[in-house]
């Protein structure tokens, strides 16, 4: 039986249906420079701003993090950067709490009004993260390029509100393919300057791994309910350890559904004829978020800023552009289509609603 944690292969050139006919390609890593002492003081002075401003600050505080990780990884000898404004940032957050708000008032009210808060809310939400894409998008450079999200208001529809309805409906066995859906709107509708992302990973592949995570969390409770009830032996008290032991289970299955997700989602993606390959261990990641877990647990928090530089310079530079040609060039062809369209301007009604 193959052992779903052990470290998968990455796509072949033959196996990827982007390399067919491909000459060589050139290898570009990405590489992340972030220490987390220096983070250490960002984070820090962010969280107690947050606190003295009741939350206020959280929005600078985006702004600011997100800053130190992209400029922070570079691509080809040049930084990425984040460019968001603040002032956006804290407008979707207004919103968000406003609509949470309302959600957990009007149940105290009545039944109706509560459901009827629901659905707007379900009406209102998929615009909501389609704007909160375009702005993501938007606000973030590479070389002074601008990336882009075109997707459009239908299929947010499809993918924030039909698809999760449908995979409720069915008992999640429809999960997998929501989750293809859902990565096939945000890459497919995304671009660097005028190089469009192309995403084209197979939904079963998508449900081979979740169907590898849910046979090992079957496995794992089968495992623990044999254990506590061996050591039970008159003694029911033990059980009440189950949910602790579910806890652990399922922290063991979270780097591997992590890791086959990120290398399933970059392996088949291009970009204007570029490939990327990504080699995320499960092993090493499960090892990684174990011992940030032990870290923060023990500092009482205040290794957190430590834990996210481990994980993220893990997970970047796992990853590799596979470059059809000199990057140099595919910038410059860039550039000058940028500057003959003219850069598209967020609108007034962008907002980022990620917490």
């Amino acid at each position: 039986m193959n052992n779903p944690f052990e470290h998968a292969p990455a796509e072949t050139a033959g196996g990827n249906p982007f390399a067919a006919g491909a000459p060589a390609l050139q290898r570009e890593p990405i590489a992340f420079s972030g220490r987390g002492g220096e983070y250490f003081g960002i984070w820090i002075v962010n969280l107690v701003l947050t606190l003295l401003t009741l939350g206020i600050y959280s929005a600078w505080a985006k702004v600011r993090r997100l800053q130190y990780f992209y400029r922070h990884t570079t691509l080809g000898g040049a930084a990425f950067d984040y460019h968001g404004d603040p002032r956006a940032i804290l407008k979707g957050r207004v919103i968000g709490f406003v609509l949470l708000l309302a959600y957990n008032v009007s149940f105290q009210f009545s039944i109706i009004a509560g459901i009827a808060v629901a659905v707007a809310l379900a009406a209102v939400m998929p615009a909501l993260l389609m704007r909160s894409l375009r702005f993501r998008a938007h606000y973030s450079s590479w070389r002074g390029l601008r990336f882009g999200f075109d997707g459009g208001t239908g299929g947010a529809y499809s993918v924030f509100l039909k698809w999760p309805i449908f995979s409720v409906l069915t008992l999640y066995l429809l999960g997998p393919m929501w989750h293809q859906r859902m990565k096939a709107y945000q890459f497919n509708h995304a671009r660097f300057g005028s190089a469009r992302f192309a995403i084209d990973a197979p939904v079963g592949a998508y449900y081979r791994i979740y169907g590898a995570a849910i046979a090992v969390v079957l496995a794992g409770m089968a495992a623990i309910g044999a254990l506590l009830g061996t050591l039970a032996d008159g003694n029911p008290a033990v059980f009440a350890l189950a949910p602790l032991l579910f806890i652990l289970l399922l922290l063991f299955v979270q780097p591997y559904l992590s890791a086959r997700l990120q290398n399933l989602v970059w392996n088949h993606m291009q970009l204007d004829g570029h490939r990327f390959e990504s080699t995320v261990s499960a092993r090493r990641l499960y090892v990684i978020m174990l011992t940030n877990l032990i870290g923060v647990v023990c500092t009482l928090g205040l290794f957190l800023p430590f834990a996210a530089i481990r994980l993220a310079r893990y997970r970047l530079q796992s990853v590799t552009m596979l470059c059809a040609g000199p990057l140099d060039d595919f910038i410059a062809g860039q550039a000058q289509d940028a500057a003959a369209t003219g850069e598209e301007a967020a609108d007034l009604f962008d907002v980022d609603i990620a917490l």
